[in-house]
């Protein structure tokens, strides 16, 4: 574990070392951003609505018992711009988009083609990781501003629907309005990016060090996925602990 935690912290650090050349690497980050938003935005968009419609489904009738159904959309704004939203799309990023990513490079790594790489002098940080990286960094706060609004309108289509609810549409953005600042869509989004770097050096470092041939690819595109979770939600709550003086 530690060894690995070593190893992702030096790509990392070369990674961004290899920064100055992003510009050069243009356009396989404007194709990186094209394949993440095709595979990701119709699952982010059904995975948003969804959320915000469980949210307002079981925390609508609780409020309505105790009079506070008009506080509704600011508890559905909150839960969604601060975590569900930067949380559940960096899960469905990682699950999607990293281990593609980790198997493209896995192939790429048993095949043999990264030692042509060094054959011809060709670095793989810069030619492979970095726009992989960026893209993923340009990508996952876009993900999450769209799945703002869905989860947000999910939550006021169940309010206004539900009889238990009844909460209508201008209520709910009234006090979704009141209540989220735009401090807290910033939490949100910084969060997204920390993420978004996690996801892509992981799923970068597994492909870059996939031994063992097709086996071996699907090892790395498990762990992958798997270590990338669980970072995301160390990580969650090591930042939303950093942040909570700013919260307040």
């Amino acid at each position: 574990m530690f060894q690995d935690l070593g190893e992702i912290l030096l790509l990392f650090l070369a990674t961004l070392r290899s920064l100055p050349r992003a510009w050069r690497e243009r356009r396989k980050v404007f194709e990186q951003l094209f394949e993440i938003g095709n595979a990701s935005l119709l699952m982010a968009c059904i995975l948003s609505l969804f959320i915000g419609g469980v949210l307002s489904l079981q925390t609508g009738p609780v409020l309505v018992q105790r009079g506070l159904g008009s506080s509704l959309g600011g508890l559905v704004g909150l839960a969604v711009c601060k975590e569900l939203a930067p949380v559940m799309m960096s899960i469905l990023i990682a699950g999607r988009i990293g281990s593609a990513m980790a198997a493209e490079l896995g192939s790429m790594k048993v095949y043999q083609e990264i030692d042509a790489l060094h054959t011809m002098n060709i670095n793989p940080v810069h030619y492979l990781v970095l726009p992989r990286v960026l893209a993923i960094t340009l990508a996952l706060p876009c993900l999450v501003i769209f799945s703002n609004l869905v989860g947000w309108f999910g939550g006021a289509l169940v309010s206004a629907g539900n009889q238990e609810v009844g909460v209508s549409f201008s209520a709910f953005f009234g006090n979704l309005r009141d209540v989220v600042r735009p401090w807290d869509i910033t939490h949100g989004l910084l969060k997204s990016v920390l993420f978004a770097v996690v996801t892509g050096v992981v799923a970068c470092h597994q492909g870059l060090t996939t031994v063992g041939g097709p086996r071996g690819i699907g090892r790395s595109v498990t762990k992958a996925v798997v270590n990338s979770l669980v970072l995301i939600l160390i990580l969650d709550y090591i930042f939303t602990r950093l942040l909570l003086p700013f919260d307040r």
